[in-house]
């Protein structure tokens, strides 16, 4: 049985923010560089000196508190779809969506009575000024941003730490859906790699009958291929995972055949099928930690959702759609 706790890694990893931000970013598309307005930073106004009155405007109350257009505009920049970004009121209006589901987190939080230690807010500053050193300095999010941000991974954790996924639940995800752990024919690929067609040739008139132990000493010493320092093993691939007129020649040969020379745009190979693995049904033992993965992620999608219906219909709240920067699409409560 999986258990989803605090103390089954990191509670960060147990996060709202995650999931917002994912969806945020999916909802997202980019666009060609252009000029950002001098004021909020979206090529998408119409008008960028409208937008620009508009950022004191407040957009979402939650509780106690209030939060304008400047709040949501360096919510986004702070994602990194700021002002490199060409984002339309669609993009933008799911964007808002997100941004309201994490204040209301927020709010659920400090009533909850979340708090974070000293030690914990320097570590997670600490972490995110890592994370996001290729961040440009004006799309930095403020600490106390960030320090929301931490109160609401904390409570999100609380949503998630009853989770559970138990054994019948993965064996019966494992027998309804048996055709997706079936993996395909594979093979096990060695190669040299020579710059010269001629050295090449002279390399596998060398090599002629010889043992595998041949091969091995001859790619870690000659082969100028990345793998040359594992003895020229490439790794296992599936029908497709190669080019087309590479497959052919090399899922042609026998087990501990070697090919004739091959030349491509990295140089001249000499290509060794290892191994010949036929198609394999995995077990349920070996299909269990991607079934239990699946099934955590699709558990805690479903209570964040479930939770922030909740927090809509019992917190005081409201969106003000209208005082937006540009025109709202869709989701109104």
């Amino acid at each position: 049985m999986l258990k989803m706790s605090a103390d089954r890694g990191c509670w960060r990893e147990r996060t709202a923010v995650l999931v917002v931000v994912c969806l945020a970013l999916v909802a997202c598309r980019r666009g060609p560089d252009s000029e950002s307005g001098p004021e909020v930073g979206f090529s998408t106004a119409p008008d960028v000196q409208v937008a620009a009155e508009k950022k004191g405007l407040t957009v979402l109350v939650v509780e106690d508190r209030s939060f304008t257009n400047q709040d949501f505009i360096a919510y986004v920049e702070a994602l990194g779809v700021g002002r490199e970004a060409q984002l339309d009121a669609e993009s933008l209006s799911r964007l808002f969506d997100r941004f309201v589901e994490e204040k209301l987190l927020l709010a659920a939080a400090r009533k909850q009575g979340v708090t974070s230690t000293e030690a914990e807010r320097q570590d997670y500053l600490e972490k995110l000024a890592d994370a996001g050193a290729a961040l440009k300095a004006e799309a930095a999010p403020t600490e106390d941003s960030l320090l929301d941000r931490l109160l609401v991974e904390k409570y999100t954790a609380l949503i998630f730490q009853t989770l559970r996924v138990e054994d019948a639940e993965v064996a019966a995800y494992y027998e309804e859906h048996k055709r997706d752990f079936l993996l395909p024919e594979r093979y096990k690929v060695s190669q040299i790699l020579l710059p010269a067609e001629d050295r090449a040739v002279e390399v596998l008139r060398r090599l002629g009958t010889a043992p595998e132990t041949e091969f091995r000493r001859i790619a870690a010493g000659e082969s100028v291929g990345p793998e040359a320092a594992k003895g020229g093993e490439m790794g296992l691939f599936k029908p497709g995972d190669l080019p087309a007129d590479m497959e052919k020649t090399i899922f042609a040969l026998q087990e501990g055949r070697l090919s004739q020379v091959f030349e491509s745009s990295y140089g001249y190979h000499i290509f060794r099928l290892d191994r010949r693995f036929p198609p394999q049904l995995l077990t349920l033992e070996e299909a269990a930690p991607a079934i239990q993965a699946r099934l955590v992620d699709e558990k805690t999608k479903d209570a964040l959702a479930r939770h922030i219906e909740e927090l809509r219909a019992t917190l005081a709240w409201e969106q003000r759609t209208a005082d937006l920067f540009f025109i709202y699409q869709g989701n109104e409560p």
